[in-house]
This record gives C-alpha cells, sequence and structure tokens, in this order.
C-alpha cells in the first residue's frame, strides 16, 4: 500500500507546507498526483495562492508544473481557466474571490496540466473543500503557495506534509535538526481538559495575554509578546499555573523572565505557528525547564525529503533519507524525486 492510500484512511484534508522556498512542496504534490493516478484515488486539489505555473512568479526560475488526471476535483480562478491544458467541466462558480477572479471548483474532464488557485482566507478555505468532497473527492491535498506558517495551521486542514530539503542549508546536519524541530514544534504536547483549559477557552476570544492562577484569570492589557516579556515577570506570582499568549512567543519574551519563574509556569499558545524560536535557543530553554503546550497541536501526516537545491549542490539521498527517518520518530518518510519506500514503522 502506498503513501496516499495509507493517508486516505486516516484525513479528508492534507496540507502540503514547505519548510522554504524550493524545499520540494509541489514535486511532493506531484507524487502523491502519481500515485492517485496509480491507485484509482479521486484526487480535491487546491492552493492558498497560485500553483502549477511553469515560472516561480517571484524569483523567475522554473517550476514543476501540475498535470490532473481525469476525474480530479480542483479549485480554478476565471483568469487561469482559459490556461489549463486540461478539459474542465465547470461544477461549481463559488462565491470565493480572489486577485486572479472568482474561484471555480472543476472536475477534470481530459487529462492534462492546470494552474490552480484557491481562496487565500481559512475560513472560506475549509467551506470550500467540504464542498470538493460533496462533488466526490476522497481525498484534498492543499498547496500551501503563500504562507508556511498559516496553512501549517489546524484550522486549515486535518493534518499536514511537511516537505523539507538540501535547500535549508549546505549542511545535511543542519537540515535534519531544523526539520526535526519543526516537527517537535508542531506536535507539542496539548493543554490537558480541566480548569485552566475552561478558563483560557472562555477569554480567548479577548485577544489578550492572561495568567491564569488557579481558578481565577488575569487579563492583561496586552495582545501580543513582543514586548510583553518584563510585564509577564511582574505578574508571575506563586499562584500563576498557566500564562496564555494569543501572538508570537519570541525569544525576546522569554528573555526577560526570570528563570526561577519560567520554571514555575506553563505557556500556552493557540497553535504551534505561534512559535518563533530557533532550534538550539529552544533545546537550551528546554533544558532549562521551560514548557509549551498548545490548545491544538498540528499532526505531522508525511514527510518528504528533497536532496537538491537549487543552487547546484545535493546530498547522498539514501542517507538524507536515514537521517531524516531517524529524526523524524516514525513519521513516514519519502524522497520523492529519487523514489523510496515508506518506513516500515507507519
Amino acid at each position: 500500500m502506498g503513501l496516499l492510500s495509507q493517508l486516505k484512511q486516516n484525513y479528508k484534508t492534507l496540507s502540503i507546507v514547505g519548510m522554504a522556498k524550493n524545499a520540494g512542496k509541489t514535486t511532493a504534490l506531484n507524487y502523491l498526483i502519481e500515485e492517485a493516478m496509480d491507485e484509482g484515488v479521486v484526487l480535491g486539489i487546491t492552493s492558498t495562492g497560485r500553483d502549477g505555473e511553469s515560472t516561480d512568479l517571484v524569483t523567475g526560475t522554473d517550476k514543476p508544473k501540475v498535470f490532473l488526471d481525469a476525474g480530479t476535483i480542483v479549485s480554478v480562478p476565471v483568469k487561469l481557466y482559459e490556461l489549463a491544458d486540461a478539459g474542465l467541466e465547470i461544477l461549481s462558480m463559488t462565491n470565493y474571490s480572489t486577485a486572479l477572479g472568482q474561484i471555480m471548483i472543476c472536475r477534470v474532464a481530459e487529462s492534462g496540466y492546470v494552474q490552480i488557485a484557491g481562496p487565500v482566507n481559512t475560513k472560506d478555505h475549509k467551506k470550500m473543500c467540504g464542498e470538493m468532497l460533496s462533488f466526490g473527492a476522497e481525498l484534498i491535498l492543499i498547496d500551501g503557495a503563500i504562507d508556511r506558517k498559516s496553512i501549517a495551521a489546524p484550522d486549515t486542514s486535518d493534518a499536514i506534509i511537511l516537505a523539507t530539503g538540501a535547500v535549508l542549508s549546505r549542511s545535511m546536519k543542519k537540515v535534519v535538526e531544523e526539520t526535526a524541530h519543526i516537527i517537535e514544534l508542531y506536535q507539542l504536547p496539548a493543554l490537558e481538559d480541566g480548569a485552566g483549559k475552561d478558563l483560557i477557552v472562555k477569554n480567548q476570544a479577548k485577544e489578550k495575554i492572561m495568567l491564569v492562577k488557579g481558578k481565577h484569570v488575569v487579563v492583561l492589557d496586552l495582545k501580543t509578546g513582543l514586548t510583553a516579556g518584563k510585564f509577564l515577570d511582574e505578574a508571575i506570582d506563586e499562584e500563576t499555573d498557566y500564562i496564555y499568549i494569543p501572538g508570537a512567543l519570541t525569544k525576546s519574551v522569554i528573555s526577560e523572565i526570570h528563570p526561577t519563574k519560567m520554571k514555575k509556569v506553563e505557556f500556552i499558545l493557540k497553535d504551534p505557528t505561534k512559535i518563533f524560536i530557533e532550534a538550539a535557543l529552544w533545546q537550551q530553554l528546554r533544558k532549562k525547564g521551560f514548557t509549551v503546550k498548545v490548545l491544538e497541536n498540528i499532526k505531522v501526516a508525511a514527510l518528504t525529503v528533497n536532496p537538491y537545491s537549487p543552487a547546484g549542490y545535493a546530498f547522498e539521498h539514501e542517507l538524507l533519507l536515514r537521517e531524516m527517518r531517524t529524526a523524524a520518530l516514525g513519521i513516514p518518510v519519502i524522497d520523492v524525486k529519487l523514489g523510496g519506500g515508506l518506513n516500515e514503522v507507519i
């Protein structure tokens, strides 16, 4: 059984998230599309930006095009409809608009290349995915063409496929470490059910930093943690159990909190996309007792690796695959460029 068939058993929507530009995200998408063609799976394909064009509109470099098999359900804006090499049957004119025009949901009637785009707004995207499922898609793949952080958010899809590769660094060790760091962040433990979580959820809509002290909550007049470090240090006392931060968690927030206070509390975030702390510092903080939990974590369904960098260098693919599988702790890892089977542990 291939990767796609296994994913289809557990998920309805999957976002493909690149660790960086040119990490192999579109190549991973094409790999899964080919598996779907081989196994007769009806895919739904959409994007949070634009994908499938032959040239990157930002960098001017070549991009892999997206070839869709007959029967695939796809979102296409009006201005890209005429550019499709494939024959497209329009199933629905949606109310979702982009800079490229109104989004249409189409069924591929004749196989060929298609440029894809979808709503940028997460709420609209989720509704449109529901419509694509109603038209017969068995699994929807969402290409995160604009913002890596937002497309990874758990509101967007059931889980993500993380695309990583040599483009991150000339050092394979660093590529593996950075990827393992993101996997660790995305799979942080969720805050346990209880009075503390109830208080946070009840006051979450205020979008303010709050401290939970036993059965009470103190809401600070601060929306983000970017300049909140010294205020948090002053506010933390012996009764503080949790600090909820609705915005970004950065190095500056942590550095201004006394280490003895930091060890006594748990930091709570909406989801892991709010964390902006690099791998080495993260590990140092963890050793000092720094604890972060989230209201909702991100399921990493699979990891794809690309051993080639557009800069002209490459890693030995079997070694990269082996190192990444060791670091990925049982998550399926595949080399979509050169092939290679799944991990034995799925």
